[in-house]
């Protein structure tokens, strides 16, 4: 099996993408959403982090974190909040015959996957390109045929904010060719 070591750098951004235990559309109900906002506040209050970016879609969710100058464990923060929103959500576990031997032992409940994704944000380019994707990420997987129309979103802030237009993303030649741009 390979062996993925993951970034660590104290005081830097980066961009995150976790998905719910076999795909399962429970990560936009209402009840599960607070539970995870409580959660991320409970955390953020003991371990500080700045949220810039945030899209919740039913079965993942993609982020963007600023870290503290003199910190760097990201995987501790994610923990916590996947544990805490597990607790608080008993109404989505699922049973041990539905879980794997492997996640029964781990006294897992079936929410989350057990692993995440993250990525280092390494330049200006880099995170302009990954702000633009987490934004457009319900159009892609066509929820909404408009960003501003999906309200699990800090786009709705950006736009607030001048960052983003009302109409960006609306025509996805434009999008395509901005983002293929900005990956370059």
């Amino acid at each position: 099996m390979p062996q993925y070591i993951r970034s660590y750098t104290e005081g830097a951004t980066y961009f995150f993408t976790l998905v719910s235990y076999n795909r399962r559309k429970i990560l936009c109900n209402e009840d599960f959403l607070q539970a995870l906002r409580n959660s991320i506040r409970q955390i953020q209050q003991q371990y500080p982090f700045e949220i810039i970016a945030w899209i919740q879609l039913p079965e993942h969710l993609h982020c963007i974190w600023q870290m503290p100058e003199n910190d760097a464990n990201y995987s501790m923060r994610w923990s916590q909040i996947k544990r805490l929103t597990t607790q608080a959500c008993p109404q989505y576990h699922l049973t041990a015959h539905e879980l794997s031997h492997s996640k029964v032992s781990r006294n897992e409940r079936g929410i989350w996957q057990r692993r995440f994704s993250e990525h280092q944000i390494n330049s200006e380019a880099d995170f302009i390109k990954h702000m633009d994707y987490i934004h457009y990420n319900p159009v892609k997987h066509g929820l909404v045929k408009r960003v501003i129309d999906w309200q699990y979103s800090s786009f709705h802030r950006y736009v607030k904010a001048g960052v983003y237009s009302a109409n960006w993303g609306d025509n996805l030649i434009e999008f395509s060719e901005s983002f293929s741009a900005r990956s370059e």
